[in-house]
């Protein structure tokens, strides 16, 4: 591409000449990537497709101009346009960065921020040169698995700051909808509509563009979200050839989240070698499309060798491939808790006890087992109650925890507390903390 084909793509991205509108905050993001936009640090924002990361790029770029940082100081450069399409190597990041020099002239170090960085093979040495050189601040986006912790960590040696991004959590979906809880009153004075929009949540999931779209459309904005992360970030990054196979295992997880599986279960399933069911699974992740829960065990061994849980990144994409009426309300509540775990930044493990009771979420913090969590849709049931309880005392024996451990079962119940065991609201989870 010539200099003159490059502005002129750069220009219809940039704010240059245009003020930034539409674009929704997310504070807890936002706070984050604001805290080491200006350090030496590379950025690096990653996620799965669709999930907002351009947004919160664009929510940077706002906040630098208005704290004063001159517009020709800033770079966006989207590598998804069709018009890069045919340049996409190491070279078109170097003639970007000197025709954006040679055009707007900026006077201090800029800002440059690269959208989908994965779409050009071996980017990690044009970064790492940036980074060397000190010549540029620089934010990273990627939706695949050379964005991974292990890949960007070896790519990049220790030289970036990574923020994991979510679909929405459901604070953020009622903050979009114009709606905010600040208290344990608002719970009350809000219940219908905070009701709804749980049943909205569940049923859509948190893509954030769902929320522009009559609840009709969704359906089919949805399955272009899911054919475009199957096609571009697992079948053209693997050069997949059966993608029947991979759509069908793909439908199998994430209808079925939260359910405890085994690889040679989907190898029987599928009728397919135990190499390829591994393979696949490996691939969604790395898609961030499924995230994999481990059966907690001191002997780290054994926990790769137990049989895992998956979990959907998102219930609106789980709902396009299930059947309708089925009935999956309880496992819609442990994906939706166990996705909020996620993003407060907790590790989670399942844990089944000798006599094979099961505690759904087994919650460690700076590698201390902080909490114990079962979700239920209700324990109104004594039948219901006593099996979401027992667990936590075998639990704490086995692994000789502290007896005062918290344990908490999230429920559409209201809230109480039974016997030291805290029964939590799913709302009042979600929205107070």
């Amino acid at each position: 591409m010539d200099k003159s084909e490059i502005i002129s793509v750069l220009n219809d991205w940039n704010y240059w000449n245009k003020d930034i509108t539409g674009v929704k905050n997310r504070p807890i993001y936002d706070k984050k990537i604001a805290k080491f936009i200006s350090k030496d640090e590379i950025v690096v924002i990653k996620g799965i497709r669709r999930c907002g990361k351009s947004t919160l790029m664009l929510n940077q770029i706002k906040t630098l101009i208005n704290n004063g940082v001159p517009k020709e100081n800033i770079l966006l450069v989207n590598l998804e346009d069709p018009r890069f399409l045919n340049h996409l190597d190491v070279n078109l990041l170097e003639n970007i960065k000197n025709t954006y020099l040679e055009y707007l002239n900026p006077l201090a170090k800029p800002y440059i921020f690269l959208d989908e960085i994965q779409n050009i093979p071996n980017w990690e040495k044009w970064v790492n040169k940036e980074y060397e050189l000190k010549k540029s601040f620089l934010t990273i986006t990627g939706s695949n698995s050379s964005m991974l912790s292990s890949e960007i960590a070896t790519v990049l040696s220790g030289r970036y700051i990574s923020v994991d991004v979510f679909p929405l959590s459901f604070n953020e979906f009622i903050n979009f909808n114009n709606t905010s809880v600040n208290n344990k009153l608002d719970l009350v004075d809000k219940k219908i509509e905070l009701n709804r929009y749980l049943e909205n949540y569940i049923k859509f999931g948190g893509f954030p563009k769902t929320l522009e779209y009559e609840a009709n459309e969704i359906k089919e904005l949805l399955t272009t979200y899911k054919d475009s992360i199957l096609l571009k970030d697992v079948v053209a990054r693997f050069k997949l050839k059966n993608f029947y196979t991979l759509e069908e295992i793909a439908a199998y997880l994430l209808s079925n989240s939260g359910i405890i599986q085994s690889t040679t279960k989907l190898k029987n399933n599928f009728r397919i070698s135990f190499d390829m069911a591994r393979d696949y699974i490996e691939y969604l992740k790395k898609a961030y499309m499924i995230y994999e829960i481990k059966k907690f065990d001191f002997s780290l061994k054994k926990q790769n060798v137990n049989d895992k849980k998956y979990y959907s990144c998102d219930l609106g994409l789980s709902n396009i491939f299930r059947v309708p009426n089925t009935q999956t309300r309880g496992d819609d509540l442990e994906t939706v808790v166990f996705l909020e775990l996620k993003r407060r930044g907790y590790e989670v493990h399942y844990y089944k006890t000798s006599n094979d009771l099961e505690i759904d979420f087994l919650v460690s913090f700076n590698n201390t087992i902080v909490e114990l969590i079962q979700v239920s849709k209700s324990i109104k049931e004594e039948k219901t109650l006593t099996r979401e309880v027992t667990p936590f005392t075998k639990t704490i024996d086995e692994l000789k925890l502290q007896k005062d451990i918290k344990c908490t079962i999230i429920t559409e119940d209201n809230s109480s507390t039974k016997e030291n065991i805290e029964i939590l609201n799913i709302k009042e989870f979600l929205l107070i903390f």
